[in-house]
């Protein structure tokens, strides 16, 4: 597992993201779980594993579906520091992913495939989330991708446990599970484009009503609580 493409594709000096240069003290008990709404170029999710002190991440274009019935598609990116985890911000418009990030939930999972590096290897890993919107069993399939995009693709699937539903929790869960924000809060409060990130919020902004809650003018560096190829960032 390496940083190496992840730190080529950003200027730290720039952007507020972490260089994940800080060693982790200690690892989790239980791999992080998080997935983070992005309004970039588009609106996707970014799911990201815990996995040997990075995190494996996936950008998935329409979110997670609770419904088995349904299956996501999810493009693998580049590995991200585990300090990405709980990044909550604006990257700047013009660095690589410009937009607006949100936490959209959180939390740990554990794996039900018995060797998780001969899953990936495979194309097939099953685990569980303990996340605060997402719970139960899951599993992630590799598909047959095209071109540049070969082994890249996959897909996010419910299981049908406790936890399976037919509601669309993106549109129902809209905001952050650690600070509560909607896409345009979170971009107002670093001093964002609210216009475009309200476009990922349930009820967008109209122009108007953006000019009329203007973003603050502090640097976006400020806002880090504590992440698909670049047409997907």
């Amino acid at each position: 597992m390496t940083l190496s493409k992840y730190r080529e594709k950003r200027n730290f000096k720039v952007t507020p993201e972490p260089s994940g240069d800080v060693t982790k003290k200690a690892p989790h008990k239980e791999g992080l779980y998080v997935i983070q709404k992005h309004r970039a170029t588009q609106l996707h999710y970014d799911f990201r594993l815990e996995f040997e002190g990075v995190l494996l991440s996936w950008a998935v274009p329409k979110g997670p579906s609770l419904d088995p019935s349904v299956k996501r598609l999810a493009m693998q990116v580049e590995d991200h520091p585990v300090d990405y985890g709980g990044f909550e911000g604006v990257i700047p418009e013009g660095e690589y992913g410009g937009g607006t990030v949100m936490v959209w939930d959180t939390g740990t999972w554990t794996p039900e495939s018995a060797d998780i590096a001969a899953a990936l290897k495979k194309g097939d890993l099953k685990f569980q989330l303990h996340g605060k919107k997402l719970r139960g069993s899951w599993v992630l399939v590799r598909t047959h991708g095209y071109g540049s995009s070969s082994g890249k693709s996959w897909l996010l699937i419910k299981h049908r446990d406790d936890f399976a539903s037919t509601d669309d929790i993106v549109a129902t869960e809209p905001k952050s599970a650690v600070s509560k924000r909607l896409l345009a809060d979170i971009a107002r409060d670093a001093g964002g484009d609210v216009e475009k990130a309200a476009t990922g919020d349930p009820k967008a902004q109209t122009t108007t009503e953006a000019k009329k809650s203007p973003a603050k003018k502090t640097s976006s560096k400020k806002t880090s609580i504590s992440g698909a190829s670049k047409k997907q960032r």
